[in-house]
């Protein structure tokens, strides 16, 4: 481990990658093939194969409290190292002692891990860590909590693995990312890559893909800009989902790769009856329905029209994300719940079907098959007790108790000009959606990658004046500076906070407020600190939610800092009125 520790040093001592993969490749060809196949799941940034789904579940306070522990220092100790450093890894490397015969192997790690993740219990979890990190050198130790906390931090995404792996033992960056990708486990790949056998990795479903990620644009002569011909679909405020069916078993998972089956339990019966094995690529969206909705109705390839926006009207139309919110992360959902706030699965793209992996094949192609997929006959089955019909899925609002949910094929129309994508975005935003997805028909899918094949156009809600009330240091390149900050408006004559945002001010802006805030702390509580509410921030966001966690009641969605108003007194910001006005305008 103390070799891997040093590896990590030097490819985060450089920023340029070429050196970062020579540094691994020359690593892992050092190793046995057991070790190397440990070690670039670890390089990965985790401590487990994706594909496990293998939790250590030991919480960033227990590791605070085990490293205090094992270093025999206060918490204003770590506080001062942590501002230093920037992350609890690091401030374990700083801080454990050094003692004689201390050092262990990658694969006794592992074995570590596996002993915490079968671990029930907060005690012996803690337990078994004290030993993992009190037998480490600081060096090896620094590197351990890092991969707990998954806050690796040394500059090497995974796609730079896997180009090591490649280099190591003499195969193609594509058939490493192509194996990798099929199986969701980097070790594996290793084990086939040193052995030439890369050629007989399989798909390995129920592990998340990387999601293909879209770039935004300013206007409609941009969106038309970067390619001939467009796909256009509505951009919905959802959840984005990718699903995996196969013999009737579905699970769900979210974009951050996280399941989420279990807070949409009418969407597993509705998928279990595709007529083959499938990963599919949608959104959830909290969803109004008509009267009575054909779930498989497809609308493909309509010019911008007031006929194609009425078959869009037709399918039902998206609620706020607010409504959605309220089904996220529960374990159990009431009948009640799913009857108040029933969801829709908007699909706008197969990666796998029938044995066959789809990533190479243009949008155009990928299209026609997912059409053919939903369009199909569905298979008679039945999927953790639920019943599914066969045929297309159908919502009956006169139900007393409705747990269906319609898998939808997301409608897509075509746009030439600009004028034409305009009245796309205004009816788009007229259905409750966020704006519009703008797609290269010839483009293939590119998991986890985002560039000009697929954009994105939406605009802001509003934008509210605000106060700046506390604020918090950051991380990684903000290491050191006050970068996120915690702002309010105005109730009566009190600062209600509103939202958070660390995004939009330049490094030299954050460098003055920086000086100024430390100036003028009312309390320091560490990380945090409160301010005297004197800085006015413009900030603009998508839209805007009640939420219990600040205290005025409304939380701002993906909120970014649009200007400091130097120009404007903390008394001329805007108050809960506005923003009040602003959420009622928005339903």
């Amino acid at each position: 481990m103390e070799r891997f520790a040093t590896t990590c040093e030097a490819i985060a001592a450089t920023t340029k990658k070429l050196l970062k993969t020579g540094l691994v490749a020359e690593y892992l060809r050092s190793r046995t093939v057991d070790e190397a196949a440990v070690s670039a799941v670890f390089l990965s940034g985790r401590p487990f194969p994706v594909w496990e789904e293998t939790t250590l579940q030991v919480g960033g306070r227990s590791l605070w409290g085990i490293v205090a522990e094992l270093a025999g220092k206060e918490q204003g100790d770590l506080t001062a190292s942590y501002r230093r450093l920037g992350d609890l890894g690091a401030v374990a490397g700083d801080l454990l002692p050094q003692h004689p015969g201390q050092g262990l192997g990658v694969l006794e790690v592992d074995a570590f891990f596996r002993q915490v993740a079968g671990a029930r219990g907060a005690s012996p979890k803690t337990e078994i860590v004290c030993e993992l990190l009190s037998r480490s050198t600081p060096l090896e130790a620094k590197y351990i909590v890092k991969i707990m906390t998954g806050d690796l931090r040394i500059g090497l995404k995974e796609s730079l693995v896997e180009e090591a792996i490649a280099k190591a033992y003499g195969s193609t960056p594509a058939e490493v990312q192509r194996s990798n990708m099929l199986l969701g486990d980097i070790g594996k790949t290793v084990r086939l890559a040193a052995g030439g056998r890369l050629s007989e990795a399989r798909m390995r479903l129920f592990h998340p893909l990387g999601f293909m990620l879209a770039s935004p644009v300013e206007s409609t002569e941009e969106g038309l800009s970067y390619f001939s011909e467009a796909a256009v679909e509505d951009k919905y405020d959802g959840i984005r989902a990718q699903a995996h069916v196969a013999d009737g078993e579905v699970r769900i998972f979210s974009r951050t790769r996280d399941e989420i089956t279990e807070s949409f339990p009418e969407l597993p019966p509705a998928l279990a009856g595709l007529p083959h094995d499938a990963i599919l690529d949608g959104e959830i969206v909290a969803w109004e329905y008509p009267a009575r909705l054909e779930a498989a109705q497809v609308v493909v390839d309509e010019p911008a029209s007031e006929e194609g926006e009425a078959k869009a009207d037709n399918l039902g139309r998206a609620r706020p994300f607010s409504v959605l919110q309220q089904r996220l992360g529960r374990k159990k959902v009431s009948e009640k719940m799913l009857r108040e706030n029933p969801v829709a699965y908007l699909v706008f793209d197969v990666l796998y079907a029938d044995g066959e992996l789809m990533f190479e094949r243009s949008l155009r192609e990928r299209a026609r098959a997912l059409d053919s997929l939903l369009a199909a006959p569905r298979k008679d089955t039945h999927h953790r007790g639920h019943s599914v019909a066969q045929g297309n899925l159908a919502f009956d609002a006169d139900e007393e108790a409705q747990t269906d949910a319609a898998i939808i094929r997301a409608p897509v129309f075509r746009a030439t000009s600009p004028e034409e994508l305009e009245q796309l975005f205004v009816a788009a935003r007229a259905r409750g959606n966020e704006g519009l997805m703008i797609k290269d028909l010839e483009s293939a899918y590119s998991p986890g990658k985002r560039g000009k094949s697929w954009l994105k156009m939406k605009r802001e809600l509003a934008t509210l004046d605000v106060v700046v009330t506390a604020v918090e240091y950051g991380h990684g390149k903000r290491i050191g500076v006050l970068s996120d900050y915690t702002f309010a408006v105005w109730d009566g004559d009190r600062l209600v906070n509103i939202g958070k945002a660390y995004s939009g001010l330049t490094d030299a802006e954050i460098a003055e407020m920086t000086k100024w805030f430390l100036e003028h702390t009312i309390e320091d509580q560490g990380f945090l600190r409160v301010v005297e509410p004197k800085v006015v921030l413009e900030v603009a966001f998508n839209n805007m939610m009640r939420s219990e966690r600040h205290e005025s009641g409304y939380a701002l969605r993906f909120p970014r800092i649009v200007r400091l108003r130097t120009d404007k007194s903390p008394e001329e910001a805007d108050t809960i009125e506005r923003a009040k006005e602003i959420y009622e305008q928005q339903d």
